[in-house]
């Protein structure tokens, strides 16, 4: 895998890692993703304004992946209510690389090199140990948690083959976003009302400022979907839970252990193995 394309993947894994602890420590984080999928969407728009819009054969998948997301943000979300940061971000994004790499070779036809599925097997099996206590699996949330790797999974693969039919993987990002982003606010208000979702409260800027950075990380990841085999991409992205784990720890209270510094190690390992 180029060298450019590994070290933008990690970057938007430090993005990305960025807006989820920011969504573990609001108060109301239906609310607060709700607000990022609006800045999503305001932004998105802007930007389609000035893009040719993508090949008609993508748009099939663009509106697959818009639906998609707004389940992997209900079960985010409901998955952070339970658990922490440390032990439920690591579930949802180490279980999604190996899914995405069978699910990528099953209706993408992707074949992946015998190293890189070494390297994504180090990479999940190192993530998912962080959410372990000892020798137990103790995550309150761990169906949601598993859920929400499955809609990974899923939006990702859509994505992967939608950005290969766009022509333009820009044109394709901002309007399947513009769409994701329309689509969380009306869930909102069917399961909260609109009054709570257009009061203004503490944590707006930093929860659409969330929504911008989200963009520009997944934004990011299509792109390089669009270059390389999605299940590598995935793999890479779900690094961030080494950035994660740092965040939790010294911004979030939670604990850095002996377990935790060793399932790291595998995780760059698995990183080197897959460049």
């Amino acid at each position: 895998m180029p060298i450019q394309i590994i070290l933008l993947i990690l970057f938007a894994a430090l993005l990305h890692a960025s807006w989820n602890a920011l969504l573990r420590g609001g108060v109301d984080r239906l609310w607060s993703m709700t607000v990022m999928c609006m800045a999503v969407a305001v932004a998105s728009t802007i930007i389609a304004i000035f893009v040719t819009p993508p090949a008609k054969a993508s748009w099939k998948y663009a509106v697959l992946s818009a639906m998609l997301h707004v389940g992997y943000n209900l079960f985010l979300v409901r998955s952070y209510k339970a658990g922490d940061l440390g032990q439920t971000y690591p579930i949802s994004r180490g279980s999604s690389p190996i899914l995405i790499t069978l699910a990528a070779a099953i209706f993408a036809g992707e074949s992946v090199r015998v190293s890189a599925l070494l390297g994504i097997a180090l990479v999940s099996g190192g993530i998912i140990s962080l959410a372990f206590k000892g020798r137990k699996l103790a995550v309150p949330s761990l169906p949601y948690a598993l859920g929400t790797g499955c809609f990974i999974a899923a939006y990702s693969v859509a994505d992967g083959i939608g950005v290969r039919l766009s022509g333009d993987p820009m044109a394709y990002t901002v309007w399947m976003s513009a769409l994701w982003g329309v689509l969380m606010p009306p869930v909102y208000i069917f399961l909260r009302g609109p009054k709570s979702l257009f009061t203004l409260r503490p944590g707006f800027i930093i929860a659409f400022i969330g929504g911008l950075v989200s963009l520009m990380a997944y934004g990011i990841i299509i792109y390089a979907m669009s270059r390389v085999p999605m299940g590598a991409v995935s793999a890479l992205r779900e690094t961030s839970v080494l950035f994660a784990a740092m965040i939790g720890y010294f911004f979030l209270g939670e604990t850095l252990t002996v377990r935790k510094v060793v399932a790291c190690t595998v995780i760059v390992i698995g990183i080197i193995v897959i460049g």
